[in-house]
């Protein structure tokens, strides 16, 4: 069985890692232990994840409570059967609906058993949800993170994660997504919680 953060397990974790690295001990000291941020493991979730792709997460939330109200079960079978019309409507793109009816798709037919994920590796449950259309390594990893709360989960490609990190360094540019994965990997394998760390930080900046 894999073990996923909880409340009681991630101030641990977070002693664990700021032990290992000086700018998370720093981090934590100056902005205090990050909260869990949980989700709940279901398709709901998934479509909300994918609204938030690339937009604040308030647009994406104004939009998922429309969608709500337009699915209130928020059941994939139930979403297939709302009308392309009234999620765009509702706010939602028409590339983001496709993705949304994929994923829908996936678990109405069995090949996405969501609530089978938590017994998987991370590897494997990265790949069967990009394996997905419309799930890229961020929206995947963003459900590892906050859905299954493995203590090594990553959001590849997430912009508040690597303007934190800039911030945190106080440097000139931001890295890319791809050198900064390469920088993360000095947090295996507690990425999970780092994520967490630096969320924070970039939200206390901001005075969120």
């Amino acid at each position: 069985m894999y073990q996923s953060l909880s409340r009681e397990t991630l101030p641990e974790a977070v002693t664990r890692l700021s032990a290992l690295d000086s700018l998370m001990h720093t981090l934590v000291q100056t902005y205090g232990s990050p909260p869990l941020w949980q989700r709940n493991q279901s398709f709901e979730t998934l479509v909300h994840i994918i609204l938030e792709q690339k937009v604040s997460l308030a647009s994406a939330m104004a939009v998922m409570l429309r969608v709500k109200k337009l699915c209130p079960s928020m059941a994939a079978e139930a979403f297939l059967r709302l009308a392309e019309s009234e999620l765009r409507a509702a706010g939602v793109s028409s590339r983001k609906v496709s993705y949304c009816q994929s994923i829908a798709i996936a678990v109405t037919s069995g090949e996405l058993d969501l609530r089978s994920l938590r017994l998987c590796s991370n590897e494997d449950i990265l790949e069967k949800l990009i394996a997905i259309r419309g799930v890229g390594p961020w929206t995947a990893g963003v459900y590892l993170l906050m859905s299954i709360r493995r203590e090594d989960a990553w959001a590849s490609g997430d912009r508040a994660l690597v303007v934190s990190y800039a911030e945190s360094c106080d440097l000139s540019k931001v890295p890319s997504y791809q050198e900064f994965d390469e920088i993360a990997k000095q947090w295996q394998p507690l990425r999970g919680v780092a994520a967490r760390v630096l969320w924070h930080a970039y939200l206390s900046r901001r005075g969120k």
